[in-house]
């Protein structure tokens, strides 16, 4: 365990020093994984560019979040959740903790596994406990809350993927898990739920539940946030369904169903969608498919913005829309690259096996 967690910060000790931009989040500032930054070093090993190298004080298996100098990345610590800041020389800033730790069903699980999110002024930090908390950035915290305290404890099978995201006043989380049946519920079926960055004050609370089979109701994915200040807007998957919400109110603008034509269970939803000029792509049916949607209009958009489905998918890694293309790779490492608005196959690759690699 000591190695799984020196390597959270083996690999990006060399990156953080080439690039100056901020990294915000969970695949960057965009949600897309896409830096435009290309001097990264090509080659990596133990020892091999590393500037610097650190123990974290415990698990965790979220993504370390950047701004300025100060490097955020969240894991246990004694038992309790927890978050580290360090500087991008590798000096330890601060840390912080907060209530009992859930630890991780999964092997390679941990409560810890939502990434932080930042923007600049104040950190935020999710876990698998339901604490949701505000930090500002020399690790004081603002405000703290437990969501699970307050809407019921959470029904997924396994521990957290969705990291939380950050609107102009809000930051919000997507709670999408097991559908109990009978009446949806908004207190105990999936929700997305929005706070004021500033204070923890519940801004709003939708409902996202659809009746589906067991455990197809259950998403680990992160949501996407598009549009300007003032009209932005929440697009997520889960439960069949890729759909647009309101980030003033929640409200849904959207619903694209389709995904599972057959009512099958166990298709829970593990990669989160990308989008890039107005198209979202997302994987889905457990590695078998791959479609993109036009993210406009109103209501039902099913059978008029399907723009293209492919026989190919991914379980758990999640795609890259960028610059008119969409790229997969799927969980037996071959990648695709599609035109992004035709779908047409443009090349792919299979990559070398490999039980710990990383490309680029």
């Amino acid at each position: 365990m000591k190695s799984y967690k020196l390597s959270i910060l083996i690999l990006f000790a060399a990156l953080v020093n080439s690039y100056s931009d901020n990294w915000p989040a969970w695949r960057g500032p965009t949600g897309n994984g896409i830096s435009d930054h290309v001097n990264f070093p090509s080659n990596f090993s133990n020892t091999e560019n590393v500037n610097w190298k650190l123990p974290l004080p415990g698990v965790g298996s979220s993504t370390p979040a950047i701004w300025g100098d100060r490097i955020i990345v969240t894991s246990a610590i004694d038992s309790k959740d927890g978050v580290t800041c360090f500087s991008k020389s590798g000096k330890k800033l601060w840390t912080q903790k907060f209530g009992s730790e859930r630890g991780g069903k999964h092997k390679n699980g941990s409560g810890s596994n939502p990434s932080p999110v930042t923007d600049g002024k104040h950190a935020y930090l999710y876990y698998k406990s339901g604490t949701l908390a505000a930090l500002d950035l020399d690790g004081k915290k603002v405000w703290e809350k437990n969501l699970q305290e307050e809407f019921g404890a959470d029904t997924l099978w396994w521990d957290l993927g969705t990291s939380p995201v950050l609107t102009d006043e809000f930051v919000i989380i997507a709670v999408m898990q097991e559908y109990e049946g009978g009446k949806p519920s908004e207190s105990k079926d999936s929700y997305l739920v929005a706070f004021s960055k500033d204070s923890g004050k519940l801004a709003w609370k939708t409902n996202r539940t659809y009746k589906v089979k067991a455990e197809t109701g259950q998403s680990y994915t992160t949501p996407l946030v598009v549009g300007e200040k003032g009209d932005e807007m929440i697009i997520t998957f889960g439960s069949d369904h890729l759909t647009g919400h309101s980030a003033k109110d929640g409200n849904l603008i959207w619903d694209c169903g389709g995904y599972n034509p057959t009512d099958k269970a166990m298709w829970r939803v593990i990669a989160s969608p990308s989008i890039s000029n107005g198209i979202v792509v997302v994987p889905y049916g457990r590695k078998g498919h791959f479609a993109a949607v036009k993210a406009t209009g109103k209501g039902d958009i099913t059978k008029t913005n399907r723009l293209w489905t492919k026989d190919v998918g991914a379980d758990v890694p999640s795609p890259i829309a960028h610059d008119g293309k969409a790229y997969l790779v799927t969980d037996r490492g071959h990648i695709y690259c599609f035109d992004l608005e035709s779908g047409e196959e443009i090349w792919n690759q299979k990559l070398p096996r490999s039980s710990a690699s990383y490309y680029s």
